[in-house]
């Protein structure tokens, strides 16, 4: 039924800086949050129905440098829409995991992945205090809110300190850590002005130190 509600409420289109991979994408954010909530129950904004910043740059990272993923384990995390899951797919990585605690969130990714032509694994649920080992962890736009950081940040120190290959994208959202990072790339990213109220944002990739 998710799946239904994903595909008849977006529309498969190429994502802006990432042309190869096909995304089911929404155009404005506020009506499709208003049709999740119809049943009566309250949910979280459709995160999953766009190409944030973030998750544009390091898709873009892994495609253009296969050989970070590939034949490894990955995890997204906070998938969203599955973008950087189904980069690492495509780019070579097996597993792929695509983990976040919204139920849409993983049907869109489920989505995305069946449009793209690769396989992802969905995990629906809070991981951020377990210790399951991956070869990469890819974490896209993650650093927006106190709370937030506050979960993520340790969890991905712990993954780098076990020898994970950590890599975050960001467009210099307010949480981000200001130490313990290695800027890998910089790109220039298209994004709806409807969620950024700009129509480019500066986003790096970083690799995450345990320090």
């Amino acid at each position: 039924m998710l799946l239904e509600f994903i595909r008849g409420n977006t529309t498969p289109a190429p994502v802006p800086f990432v042309g190869e991979i096909t995304l089911f994408q929404a155009d404005e954010p506020i009506a499709l949050w208003e049709k999740t909530e119809e049943g009566g129950s309250s949910q979280p904004p459709p995160f999953w129905a766009f190409a944030w910043a973030g998750g544009q740059a390091l898709a873009r990272h892994v495609l253009d440098h296969p050989d970070l993923v590939s034949g490894r384990s990955v995890l997204d995390l906070a998938t969203g829409s599955g973008l950087v899951a189904v980069a690492a797919a495509r780019a070579g990585a097996e597993p792929v995991t695509a983990n976040d605690i919204d139920p849409y969130s993983l049907a869109a990714a489920e989505a995305n992945a069946v449009v793209n032509g690769v396989e992802v694994r969905l995990l629906e649920a809070d991981i951020l205090d377990s210790d399951e080992s991956y070869g990469v962890v890819l974490a896209g736009d993650v650093f927006y809110s106190r709370e937030m950081a506050g979960r993520v940040l340790p969890f991905l120190r712990r993954a780098a300190g076990r020898g994970s290959l950590v890599l975050v994208g960001d467009p210099g959202r307010a949480y981000l850590p200001d130490s313990g990072l290695i800027e890998r790339a910089v790109y220039d990213i298209p994004v709806p002005v409807s969620l950024e109220s700009v129509d480019t944002r500066r986003t790096r990739v970083w690799q995450l130190t345990t320090v």
